[in-house]
C-alpha cells in the first residue's frame, strides 16, 4: 500500500524543531553520524523556512501594490 503523503509542518513548528537541533548540535554531544543527519534535517528546514517567508513576502507586496485597479487573486507558489 503507497505511504500517504505527509503534510508539511506549520512554518512555527518548523521554527521550533530547527531550535532544538540547532541546540543538540551546539552541544557537542552527539555522535558524528546523528550530528550529519541532524544537520541535514537543519538544513531542510531552512530552506522550506526560507521558501515560506519568501511566498509570504511576495504575498504582502502584492496586497500592497501601488497599482490599485490590479485584481486581486489568490496567491499560488507557482506565479511567484
Amino acid at each position: 500500500m503507497p505511504k500517504k503523503a505527509e503534510q508539511p509542518a506549520s512554518f512555527e513548528t518548523s521554527l521550533q524543531q530547527l531550535e532544538q537541533i540547532v541546540s543538540r548540535l551546539e552541544s557537542g554531544e552527539l555522535p558524528l553520524e546523528e550530528a550529519l543527519n541532524e544537520f541535514e534535517r537543519g538544513v531542510q528546514l531552512a530552506r522550506n523556512g526560507q521558501q515560506t517567508l519568501q511566498q509570504a513576502e511576495q504575498r504582502v507586496r502584492i496586497l500592497l501594490s501601488d497599482d490599485k485597479d490590479a485584481d486581486l487573486s489568490a496567491f499560488t507558489p507557482e506565479n511567484s
